[in-house]
């Protein structure tokens, strides 16, 4: 599938160039024979939606704290990525474009990790992801993105604020499974404040929360940055003492 390869190569391209603690490594695009592969760092863990279903199952809330460090975690990785430069100095402009909890990886010893870039889509690039052309999860869409419609780093401060709404309420923020039923609620994105779900989340996170999940861009926070910024002041005064052994701990039960 030379559209795939092309996805791949481009990822790779990107990818190799973004080096940081809350982006998976990745060390080499490589072909053998008609296989194309990529060789990355290996994450000794799992993925943020296992780690969902598990508490899910289980019946146990994640703490309101650990949700925050682990939203806190993204934010860093994805503002690195926001701003990333190639070597002149231009700005790469990419955009993730399919943050979700299966693209966000929490390793065993608490490392926080984004992975798949393969849809991100980088200003410089060569091969430019059509408008109207819907790439991503449905589930974790900005509404911009649903309607596809042009995105910018915007839409990925969005899917970070569904990430961290489902982790505070212990379900998905969309509880439907018809396509085009959800595609509307998507696009419409009457979001029901988080602690209507769980009454103890603070006025003060729901408030963080819900602007990151304003339907309109220029409403929401204006960087990965400034919303990671606000969850590590929020983390502060609500968990003045938390460790990352408290997420090893959830980790572990």
């Amino acid at each position: 599938d030379p559209d795939f390869v092309q996805m791949l190569v481009d990822e790779a391209k990107l990818a190799v160039q973004l080096q940081h603690v809350n982006i998976a490594q990745i060390f080499d695009l490589g072909r053998v024979g008609d296989t194309y592969y990529i060789t990355m760092e290996y994450v000794d863990g799992g993925d943020l939606y296992r780690l969902l279903r598990t508490a899910a199952e289980k019946d146990l809330p994640m703490p309101i704290e650990t949700a925050v460090h682990i939203a806190k975690e993204v934010c860093a990785g994805l503002d690195y990525a926001h701003t990333k430069h190639d070597d002149m100095g231009r700005p790469l402009g990419i955009v993730h474009r399919d943050v979700s909890p299966q693209n966000v990886l929490v390793s065993n010893s608490t490392e926080v990790k984004i992975v798949d870039f393969g849809i991100a889509k980088a200003a410089m690039r060569a091969q430019q992801t059509a408008v109207g052309v819907i790439k991503g999860k449905y589930y974790y869409m900005s509404p911009e993105q649903a309607w596809g419609d042009r995105v910018d780093h915007r839409t990925d401060i969005f899917s970070a604020g569904i990430l961290l709404y489902e982790m505070l309420v212990g379900q998905m923020l969309y509880l439907e499974e018809d396509l085009r039923r959800l595609l509307d609620m998507v696009r419409k994105a009457n979001i029901v404040p988080p602690s209507l779900r769980r009454p103890e989340i603070p006025s003060e996170l729901e408030h963080i929360v819900m602007k990151a999940l304003a339907k309109d861009p220029l409403a929401r926070w204006q960087s990965a940055h400034d919303l990671g910024t606000e969850l590590e002041h929020f983390l502060r005064g609500y968990a003045p003492d938390f460790t990352q052994s408290r997420l090893s701990s959830f980790l572990g039960s």
